[in-house]
């Protein structure tokens, strides 16, 4: 006999416990149990929970004298829990474009999908000004894309932060993706911004960083 499905309670609370280790990365059981409003003894629950079905981990952080801290963070399988763009296909399709005609063929591909991308943003921007308007714009249109984006101000410059990639196995094997992205951002932001990757998922990092300076 199958295990009843939990409640829909304790399934948004496992979601949001999951979403916030993708979003702020890892953390205490402390840390999210503040985030929750609820006590760290309930979120230890649903770690050991999480932890038992592969989707988190712990490591322990030295703090002193006294016991090390365990911090919590997302394992490499957490990543069937977010969206990924129907990434099988995309592979396929890659494949065999590259296969039909060649990297220069597979390259025009892409070129054509990010002018499509550039002109939506731009429309979608059209009337925008100042440059946190046009950032925060990008971040809400990126995370409709399954980026989970995010906005911040940092100082005079503002970062844009995704937080998931949706098409990680499409860029890992067409590399393309990735810098045409960066030109799209550098155009629908505007002249006035400098914007540079200052962290890059598929170099190791846990999200991709994209610092906006005004010129």
């Amino acid at each position: 006999m199958t295990s009843p499905p939990p409640p829909p309670a304790l399934t948004a609370t496992r979601n949001t416990v999951l979403d916030l280790l993708k979003r702020e990365g890892p953390q205490s059981a402390s840390g999210l149990a503040e985030h929750l409003g609820v006590t760290p003894m309930a979120v230890r629950l649903h770690l050991y929970e999480l932890a038992e079905e592969g989707l988190v981990e712990e490591t322990a952080k030295p703090k002193g004298r006294g016991r090390p801290t365990k911090i919590w963070s997302l394992t490499s399988s957490a990543s069937r829990i977010f969206p990924d763009a129907h990434q099988g296909l995309a592979l396929e399709m890659i494949d065999s474009i590259r296969e039909m005609f060649g990297e220069e063929g597979l390259a025009r591909v892409i070129d054509r999908h990010s002018e499509t991308q550039l002109a939506l943003y731009e429309k979608e921007m059209a009337g925008l000004e100042s440059v946190s308007a046009r950032v925060k714009k990008l971040a809400a249109m990126r995370t409709r894309e399954g980026y989970m984006a995010a906005a911040a101000e940092d100082g005079d410059d503002w970062l844009l932060i995704e937080n998931h990639c949706p098409i990680c196995s499409a860029a890992t094997t067409c590399q393309r993706l990735c810098a045409n992205e960066l030109d799209v951002f550098r155009s629908a932001l505007g002249g006035g911004c400098e914007v540079t990757r200052e962290a890059h998922l598929l170099s190791g990092a846990r999200r991709c960083v994209y610092r906006i300076r005004s010129a």
